[in-house]
């Protein structure tokens, strides 16, 4: 074989940065500026449209909305929210007719400062077990009123209850959500942490092994889909049924329970407490918004949407579902996601709801100079004040 001489090696090596330019495949890279086939074309493209925003936006105006709230009295409004729940229910999924058992086990207890933390397991149906933590607070006057608290989107379940990356306990109260199950804990009441499907331990095992932070909703929420349910209707039935194991703890007090969570927590928050009227109170923090301006414009999980449901109610109707119950919503200035307008767009139509409930004083927002985060320093004063025995 023969000899590469320096100066041929030289001139090899300076060629590299040229040749690495191509890759593999033998596909150049796009120049810059060029964003598809139609880059630089403008003749003959007056009248047409490729955009598909656009035409959503034209089909969410023609969607007609048919239990959309009208109501003048409080008869009439408690009239709606039956023709709406139902269909709501419909819409959502099948709902198991009958409750397997629970078959609680708690695999762990620990204290800490001002508070005991147990990780417990229940059954939410055949073949579908739940994790979940019990924050306890110490100085708590048994039975204690309960918040049943739902993770956004991010490492589950782990990120509210003080749980960092490593499995290692954490004070900082780190991440957008702020580890909220806690702060309910410090605020005196019960805290049921649930981990929802497709998030932490319960994700499918390919993205569980691509890190904690990989969420999983996609094959879960296409699975649902394909049978004709929903994630959402999922999620909202472990929340059932985390209210079941609240009423089998004699440290909780059934009759006290509300629901809180964070971005798709908060989705699962509104559901849930829509349809069950076990739940007295919940926090809606960084969701409540407009199906047009949020999931329905911008890069949303599939686990938000909910087929047909524009046919029938905007989200401030399903929010509705939850009056005269008393609900809280925070939203965040700067949430590039559940944009602040639309947020108190959507509030405006549920107080109306609850005005004519007659009960406006049950509902309230605070819009915080903070983006798509956890904030609470009204919200869970509020649910304390009114889960108060």
């Amino acid at each position: 074989m023969r000899k590469v001489s320096r100066r041929e090696l030289a001139r090899m090596l300076a060629a590299l940065p040229t040749l690495g330019a191509v890759p593999l495949g033998g596909q150049v890279p796009a120049p810059s500026g060029y964003i598809g086939p139609l880059t630089g074309i403008t003749k003959g493209l007056d009248d047409r449209r490729f955009d598909p925003v656009p035409f959503t936006r034209d089909l969410y105006a023609a969607a007609p909305r048919r239990l959309r709230f009208e109501a003048r009295t409080r008869g009439q409004a408690e009239e709606w929210q039956q023709q709406l729940r139902a269909r709501l229910t419909d819409l959502l999924g099948v709902f198991p007719l009958e409750r397997q058992p629970l078959r609680p086990v708690t695999l762990e207890t620990r204290a800490f400062p001002g508070y005991r933390r147990e990780k417990i397991v229940f059954d939410s149906r055949p073949g579908v077990s739940v994790l979940a933590y019990l924050l306890l607070p110490a100085n708590a006057k048994t039975p204690a009123a309960t918040m049943i608290c739902v993770p956004g989107h991010g490492r589950g379940v782990d990120d509210i209850v003080g749980i960092d990356e490593q499995g290692r306990d954490r004070t900082d109260k780190a991440g957008y959500q702020h580890d909220f199950a806690i702060q309910v804990a410090e605020a005196g009441m019960a805290a049921v942490a649930i981990e929802p499907m497709g998030f932490g331990c319960r994700r499918d095992p390919l993205n569980a092994r691509q890190g904690l932070s990989r969420k999983a909703c996609e094959p879960v929420a296409g699975g649902a889909l394909l049978v004709g349910e929903t994630l959402i209707a999922w999620r909202v039935w472990d929340v059932m049924r985390a209210l079941d194991y609240i009423a089998t703890r004699s440290e909780l007090d059934s009759s006290r329970v509300g629901c809180m969570g964070i971005s798709g927590g908060g989705t699962v928050t509104v559901f849930a407490t829509a349809i069950e009227p076990r739940i007295r109170a919940a926090l809606v923090s960084g969701y409540l918004n407009t199906f047009r301006d949020s999931v329905g414009s911008l890069a949303h999980c599939i686990d938000n949407y909910v087929p047909g449901i524009l046919n029938w109610a905007e989200m401030h109707d399903i929010a509705g579902l939850i009056a005269p119950r008393p609900l809280f919503v925070e939203s965040g200035e700067r949430d590039n996601i559940f944009p602040i307008t639309s947020s108190i767009e959507s509030f405006n139509h549920v107080r109306e709801i609850y005005g004519v409930f007659g009960a406006a004083d049950r509902v309230e927002q605070e819009v915080f100079p903070g983006e798509h985060s956890f904030w609470g320093k009204r919200g869970i004063p509020f649910l304390a004040r009114h889960l108060a025995a």
